[in-house]
């Protein structure tokens, strides 16, 4: 007898275009700045109440049409609180030390398992519910939901779901969990640089400048500031995908297969 890994959202065409439409928004929230002229007088700590409002209702968007194109139960709504849960437990184990943030493993193996319109509501979820945890309510937030969404969901997208398994698999999810760590510590970034004025001569955010020297500055900005913090979280994300990713996958793999969440009633009796 042949198993499958079943997955709670499959990426169907309304699906897709939330997604698409989700990631949208948030690129324009967050690189506006870049393009903004210097007298615009807007900043990140103004948009943050109307990107969160406006995530919020493509959250609910994401949820509804993986509904309408595959279905989505009460088991799934019930795995998402739980791994939401968990990792907005395991985010302040570690936050404020050197970027040793726990919650990442976590996400990368639900997204590689549970599949990428599952993972990003799970992993904006997960920020939202660990921000009312720690008290870490503020503009940020929005920025921080699109940007776990976005990690969560690049696991989910990863080749070969079915297929792939044993060492071959640790080790793309370790690689992954190793870039997309500085990825996600990149993207923030782009949210604080733009925000924080006078940081120094050659990394300051120079609002109407041209966008080849601001991205210049950019880089310097993460290189001189967070490149030590990004590291650090990186290598905790990969030991630990590396050391509990065997026994997690497992676990969710049997828990989605157990749930059956692909599983469709039949009605055979009226047939006969």
């Amino acid at each position: 007898m042949t198993t499958r890994s079943a997955r709670p959202v499959r990426l169907g065409p309304h699906a897709v275009a939330a997604l698409v439409l989700v990631s949208a928004v948030g690129l324009v929230g967050f690189g506006w700045p870049l393009l903004a002229g210097a007298e615009s007088g807007l900043a990140h700590a103004q948009d943050a109440p109307w990107l969160f409002a406006v995530l919020l209702v493509l959250l609910v968007g994401v949820v509804l049409a993986t509904i309408a194109d595959s279905g989505l139960d009460a088991k799934a709504v019930a795995m998402l609180g739980v791994l939401a849960a968990v990792g907005a437990a395991l985010r302040p184990l570690g936050a404020g030390t050197a970027g040793l943030e726990p919650m990442f493993f976590l996400m990368v193996l639900s997204g590689r398992v549970l599949g990428p319109g599952f993972g990003f509501v799970l992993g904006s979820v997960t920020m939202f519910a660990s921000a009312l945890l720690t008290g870490g309510v503020g503009p940020w937030m929005p920025f921080q939901m699109l940007s776990m969404g976005w990690f969560t969901m690049g696991a989910g997208l990863l080749p070969g779901p079915d297929r792939l398994r044993g060492r071959g698999e640790l080790l793309m999810l370790a690689a992954y969990g190793f870039v997309a760590a500085f990825a996600y510590g990149t993207v923030m970034n782009l949210y604080g640089w733009t925000i924080v004025p006078g940081l120094g001569s050659g990394i300051s955010f120079v609002a109407g400048d041209p966008l080849h020297e601001n991205l210049v500055r950019f880089l310097a900005y993460c290189t001189a500031t967070s490149l030590g913090w990004d590291l650090g979280r990186a290598v905790l994300t990969v030991a630990l995908t590396l050391a509990v990713g065997p026994t997690l996958l497992r676990a969710l793999r049997r828990a989605t297969r157990r749930a059956a969440f692909d599983a469709r009633a039949g009605f055979e009796g009226l047939a006969d």
